[in-house]
């Protein structure tokens, strides 16, 4: 198991401070009416994308979900562009035209996000077969949530990843909720994981909580798919803390408030910079700096949108394909 050092560790702390504040941020603006479309925010998962993201090379690829800010983030992207495609200007990600669920970096390996729940796993897995058939010894990560398992493109995916032996990690968000069905009413088995029996791959459940724990699981899981030993689910159990999505008006929160609070006393960030404290990759004071960072990072973004244009009617046909 490679070693995170010092230095990587505080990067990983800020890159998980700049998804919640990034997407703190775009919940204000959404209900100010600066940003376009709806936001499914990424506020209390950011552990998973963070320790995901932190077990790849860059040639690595992933595909994203609906709520894919802190994939996106997690993985390079450049925050200046995924705010000028929120706020709908040509110098976005899609130059406006995608919005949040639709951003994509092919240069950092960022395959898209995707609205279809479950979409994004058949196209991970053709990822995962191009580099199986190239040798290119990279690996795909396909990002889903407990909701997708109900969709038949899950079990299409997996079954076709397992058969071949794709290099491909199956990382499952399980926050407790599609949408606003809790899973434990909707699905037959208590765990995701469980469901890896099925295709004779493995399945673990984790704190997905704990960005050492979903790092050290995600890392063994890519290195057993780039040695060829085919793909895993990792079930990392966590919890958003705002509703499902949002529009331009805030929506009511429909969960149980002592579940609420459960949850937020087991954030993923305060439990982080515990940690490195604890081990002397932080001082106290170090998180106020790293805040004001990304408080200038934000800043810097929010401009970018502000100065880019919006596109041109004519430009609504530009880079469509039939």
């Amino acid at each position: 198991m490679q070693k995170l050092d010092d230095a990587r560790l505080r990067e990983m702390y800020l890159q998980m401070v700049l998804i919640r504040r990034f997407d703190e941020l775009v919940l204000e603006h959404r209900l100010g009416n600066k940003i376009y479309g709806v936001v499914h925010p990424y506020i209390g998962e950011e552990a998973v994308a963070v320790g995901v993201c932190a077990a790849l090379r860059p040639s690595d690829r992933i595909v994203s979900t609906h709520r894919g800010h802190g994939h996106c983030i997690a993985k390079g992207a450049d925050i200046n562009r995924m705010m000028a495609e929120l706020y709908g200007r040509r110098d976005g990600y899609c130059k406006g035209k995608g919005g949040s669920m639709h951003i994509a970096d092919f240069s950092i390996g960022m395959l898209g996000a995707n609205g279809i729940v479950a979409a994004g796993m058949p196209i991970a897995a053709g990822a995962a077969m191009a580099s199986q058939l190239s040798g290119d010894g990279s690996v795909a990560i396909s990002f889903f949530g407990d909701g997708a398992t109900a969709e038949g493109s899950f079990h299409e995916a997996l079954n076709l990843s397992a058969t071949w032996k794709l290099p491909i990690v199956f990382v499952c968000e399980n926050n407790l909720y599609a949408t606003d069905s809790a899973y434990a009413e909707t699905q037959p088995v208590a765990n995701v994981a469980a469901r890896a029996a099925a295709y004779g791959i493995p399945g673990i459940t984790i704190d997905g909580n704990d960005v050492f724990a979903v790092y050290e699981s995600a890392l063994h899981a890519v290195e057993q798919a780039r040695a060829g030993k085919g793909p895993t689910i990792v079930e990392c159990n966590t919890y958003r803390y705002g509703a499902h999505n949002w529009f331009g008006t805030r929506p009511p929160e429909t969960r149980p408030p002592d579940e609420l609070a459960r949850w937020r006393a087991r954030d993923p960030i305060p439990f982080f910079e515990r940690k490195l404290i604890e081990r002397g990759a932080m001082k106290p004071g170090d998180a106020g700096r790293l805040e004001n960072e990304v408080r200038k990072l934000l800043e810097e973004a929010v401009r970018f949108a502000d100065a880019s244009p919006f596109p041109a009617p004519e430009d609504a046909l530009l880079d469509m394909f039939v």
